[in-house]
């Protein structure tokens, strides 16, 4: 693709401490973006920042928070404000999985879950939405997921649910900012090599799914930075996710719903 240049913009990526948030930091900061890198491990976001500005001669700024805590987004804000830090690219990738059935976790872990998956991202674009579209520019990629896209599944009740909200929700920003310089897009991968798997304890049920489902990161990411670029508002990479897609847009709803609970079982883990 072509390598976008963005020299004196500032970057803010949510869940940056490694996986595809890591990704897109690189991403950016190869392009001569200053990155703002948010997340709750602070050792690896020092160590990230200290790498970027290394190789690329950037700024980068860390801010250590937990995005399940209400009042994040807006520390956050103001702490860049406060800074006079303008936002010009967001990144909302945060997120965790949450393994087992609806009942097996109780409703504290739920709010933190949806706090962190849909409410934070939420947040995070209309606080700085409105300075986007005062300087003409601005783009917000949301990562969702393949799992928004397709019907819903037994185990990680929560996770497609969330996605697909995020996919609406960009759709849905990207037509109001029509026009003003700002695009939106929503980010949906499929399986993608990361420590997502290992963080929600899944790591032994996925790695025995064909290779051809997964994707490395660095595609992923370089695929979504040209799609936004392009205003598509939502982005599936890889040909296998995009078959996925297809299929669960073009087959009758209820066969569609039977594939997913055939497979479902394969990587998904119903009990913990």
């Amino acid at each position: 693709m072509r390598l976008m240049n963005y020299t004196g913009k500032w970057a803010l990526i949510t869940g940056a401490s490694a996986g595809i948030g890591a990704t897109f930091a690189r991403s950016y900061a190869a392009r001569g973006a200053n990155v703002i890198l948010v997340a709750r491990r602070e050792d690896r976001l020092k160590a990230l920042a200290e790498e970027l500005e290394k190789a690329h001669g950037v700024k980068a700024r860390i801010i250590t928070a937990d995005l399940a805590e209400p009042s994040a987004p807006q520390t956050i804000f103001e702490t860049l404000e406060a800074d006079g830090i303008p936002v010009d690219i967001l990144i909302n990738n945060a997120g965790f999985g949450m393994p087992g059935s609806y009942t097996e976790n109780d409703w504290p872990t739920h709010r933190a879950f949806l706090e962190l998956m849909v409410v934070s991202y939420a947040q995070m674009t209309r606080l700085f939405l409105p300075g986007m579209k005062d300087r003409n520019f601005g783009r917000i990629i949301q990562v969702a997921s393949l799992a928004g896209l397709v019907p819903g599944a037994a185990g990680h009740t929560l996770y497609a649910p969330s996605k697909a909200f995020l996919i609406s929700f960009a759709q849905s920003i990207a037509a109001e900012c029509d026009g003003t310089g700002v695009h939106s897009s929503a980010l949906c991968p499929g399986f993608t090599y990361s420590e997502f798997h290992d963080a929600n304890n899944t790591r032994s049920i996925v790695s025995q799914l064909p290779k051809y489902m997964f994707m490395e990161a660095e595609p992923v990411v370089e695929g979504a930075i040209e799609a936004v670029e392009k205003g598509q508002a939502v982005y599936v990479p890889g040909a296998w996710n995009k078959f996925v897609a297809w299929l669960s847009r073009t087959l009758p709803r209820s066969v569609s719903e039977g594939m997913v609970k055939n497979q479902s079982s394969r990587f998904r883990k119903k009990n913990v």
